[in-house]
This record gives structure tokens, sequence and C-alpha cells, in this order.
């Protein structure tokens, strides 16, 4: 057996047997611009992470770990500085996808720097998916207090 197969053969065996990649991309940065703010055009305010409306209001784009891997999403906060809507961009862990649903991300909205957004108080949990739910909760959390306190 030559060296390179010696050595390479055991490494491919553990990338084959590895567990299966389950990441879900549901929308881009640009399409959850648009569907927060139709018509509007957007200027960066930070590079790939902030942007102004042309019709008020800011998107950020931000990312949490659920579990063990990154949750990317963003945040559109219109120009009374509350929450217009949340998107789930890319979930990557094996379970916990219900993070996604309408009806959850529907619970951020209305919400400002104000209002507590906390899991188990304002925010209702997802069984199977608390640390994903509990992440974002954090991550909205953050988003709305760094607006408050930068564009405000």
């Amino acid at each position: 057996m030559s060296d390179w197969l010696k050595w390479t053969a055991p490494a491919a065996a553990v990338v084959s047997i590895a567990s299966p990649a389950y990441a879900m991309q549901y929308m881009s940065v640009e399409e959850a611009q648009k569907a927060a703010f139709p018509g509007a055009s957007f200027s960066e305010v930070q590079a790939g992470r902030v942007w102004k409306a042309s019709s008020g209001g800011y998107i950020y784009y931000d990312h949490v770990v659920g579990k063990h891997l990154l949750i990317d999403y963003t945040v559109a906060i219109g120009a009374d500085g509350r929450v217009r809507r949340v998107d789930i961009l890319n979930y990557r862990e094996s379970y916990g996808g219900e993070v996604h649903d309408a009806s959850w991300l529907g619970q951020f909205v209305g919400k400002s720097s104000q209002n507590e957004v906390r899991i188990n108080s304002d925010i209702r949990n997802i069984s199977g998916a608390t640390l994903s739910s509990t992440h974002l909760t954090e991550g909205v959390k953050k988003v709305l207090t760094y607006h408050a306190s930068h564009f405000r």
C-alpha cells in the first residue's frame, strides 16, 4: 500500500460516514429586504450587516448559534423603532427548524427595545428547539438594543 493511501484512506472513511448536512437556505438578505420594505432601495450603513431603507427603517443581518451550528437571520426595524419582520435566512441544524415558522417569528413584530423580548416571557419557547428559539430571541433583543443606542 502506498504511503498516500495509508494516510488518506482513514480520513476518507471518516468523511464518508459523517452526518449529512441539513442546511436550509430560505432566502437571501436581498429577498428579506424586499419582503420587509417592499419597493424601497437600500443604502449600506455597516458593511454586510446593516442597511437603511429609503422608505424609513433599517434591516439588520446577524447570526446566532442554534445548538451547534449558525442560524442566519434578519431583523427589519421600522422608523418607529419596532420590529417589522424577522426572517430566517439559513438554518443548519438537523432539528429545531420550527423557528422558521411564520407564527413563531410573528411574535417579534411590534417589539421594541423597551420590551422584555425573552423566552417564556413575551416570546414562547418551542419544545424540541429550545436552544434555537432562545438564541434567536436573544439575538433579536441584541439587535433592538443596538438599534436604540445607535440609530434612534
